[in-house]
């Protein structure tokens, strides 16, 4: 009798350990073949039909599973769409998904090796497994201003982050969409839809960047700011220093030249400091500069500041990795030493770099997840602010912050003035061609003594005009909300 008592359990320990050790299997192990298998029809529908965790601003939910039809459980909605449809993306059925909803996709369908535990706990209870829910660092009045500020019609980026902790506050682009019109589980509707979306310009469905992390953009003037701070970390530079100032200097080996900036007072002066010529954005001095230190100071400056690196493991989510070209001749290093010609960034590249100065030289990771919460709403991990790499010394960082608030107070940025708090501000206009048309930026960030906020603006294909009113103005709005809150 004892004999078959003992027989019995160990049958029965052993038969646990089989089930235990195949559920670890697909669980863990083979888990992401058995899901990529294309014969897998289950895995594919359990990803769509079942309850995905939420996408979380200010606590509630921009992206949620609600209850669908009788041939899916669980729909995905999308709460102010196209407030948000640059972060969270779209999660569809017959296209995939982007954003946050890939980044994070794991995540959210509750696959993550975070949440092991809890699907084990599902599956004994007869549950279908429940993703986790994201919060976000997003601020959401300043996400709505900030999206507000760009004009229906017109193409253009905000980012707005705190420089001391890395964390994204706003981060706004026009044209945007409705994530809800893809994700459809209807076919023809679904593909009607994505289709005429693509059609809008400034809108791909296709890429998985867009807006403010994937639209690389000539940054113009606010690269003097890379300049700037190559210029004082040669030593061959000081704050006194007397740069050359002509009206338009003559590109090596072309018959072009580069001319000086004509919207402010440039050419008042043969030879500028560099705090007249940042207040004027003046590009004669900053060209000789350039040509003086050689492209690859001004190269390695850049990449101190972010350029070339995607910062996809800091933010969750895919960035286009901002670009100054290499093997540059003497003309071509001229342009784009004032972000012309074939340097490229995105508008969170040029914030992460204004923010850099403001944190005394020191470059945040970029935060846009505050915190990922199991379904039983307890936080599984939580991001905390982490210094990603030093762009530039404090001493310069202070320097550089010194003669942007001149260009603020003194300079072409005063539309970023705010009564009673020091911002510390650069614009730009980066020509596009010979259309008349420009990207008109802003970035800046406040107090300058202890600053606050970070903001970047570009608008796109705006007249001179145009671009004026739109970026330092909008800044200043921006700096008011944040600082008044």
């Amino acid at each position: 009798m004892n004999q078959a008592i003992r027989s019995s359990w160990i049958a029965a320990v052993a038969m646990f350990a089989l089930i235990f050790g195949a559920i670890s299997y697909v669980q863990v192990i083979g888990a992401d073949d058995l899901n990529a298998n294309p014969w897998n029809q289950r895995a594919i529908l359990a990803s769509f039909c079942n309850e995905r965790g939420s996408i979380i601003v200010g606590g509630k939910p921009i992206a949620e599973s609600v209850p669908g039809t009788e041939s899916c459980a669980f729909q995905r909605q999308y709460n102010q769409p196209e407030l948000y449809a640059g972060v969270t993306g779209y999660f569809s059925k017959f296209f995939g998904s982007t954003g946050l909803e890939q980044s994070m996709g794991e995540t959210l369908a509750g696959n993550s090796d975070q949440l092991f535990l809890d699907r084990m706990s599902q599956m004994f209870l007869g549950n279908e497994p429940k993703g986790a829910s994201v919060e976000l660092t997003l601020d959401p009045a300043i996400q709505q201003l900030a999206f507000d500020l760009i004009p229906d019609g017109q193409r253009g980026s905000i980012v707005v982050t705190n420089p001391k902790t890395g964390a994204i506050l706003a981060m706004a682009s026009k044209p945007s969409y409705d994530p809800n019109l893809i994700a459809s589980h209807d076919r023809a509707t679904a593909d009607a839809n994505y289709t005429e979306l693509n059609q809008i310009p400034g809108i791909n469905l296709n890429q998985n960047v867009s807006g403010p992390t994937g639209n690389l953009l000539s940054p113009g003037s606010v690269f003097k700011l890379v300049d700037t701070a190559a210029a004082l970390n040669s030593g061959k530079y000081n704050k006194d220093s007397e740069l050359p100032n002509p009206s338009s200097l003559p590109l090596p080996g072309s018959s072009a030249s580069l001319p000086n900036y004509a919207g402010g007072n440039c050419n008042v002066r043969e030879t500028a400091t560099f705090v007249f010529a940042l207040e004027q954005s003046c590009n004669t001095p900053f060209a000789s500069i350039a040509l003086d230190l050689g492209q690859d100071a001004i190269r390695e400056q850049a990449e101190k500041f972010g350029f070339g690196d995607n910062f996809g493991d800091q933010l969750k989510l895919q960035m286009a990795p901002s670009i100054f070209p290499k093997d540059l001749d003497q003309a071509q290093l001229a342009q784009s030493s004032v972000g012309q010609r074939d340097v490229k960034a995105t508008p969170l590249q040029i914030n992460l770099m204004t923010a850099a100065i403001a944190n005394g030289g020191v470059q945040m990771k970029p935060s846009l997840v505050k915190a990922v919460r199991a379904p039983d709403l307890r936080v599984i991990s939580e991001s905390k602010p982490e210094s990603l790499r030093t762009s530039t010394t404090a001493p310069i960082a202070s320097q550089i912050t010194e003669w942007m608030t001149s260009a603020v107070d003194n300079g072409i940025a005063n539309g970023a003035a705010v009564p009673g708090v020091k911002v510390a501000g650069k614009t730009g206009t980066a020509e596009l061609g010979d259309s008349g048309l420009n990207n008109s930026w802003f970035t800046g960030f406040a107090p300058a003594n202890d600053p606050q906020v970070a903001v970047t603006i570009v608008m796109e294909g705006v007249d001179v005009l145009s671009g004026a009113k739109l970026t330092s103005p909008n800044a200043k709005k921006i700096f008011e909300a944040v600082l008044n809150k």
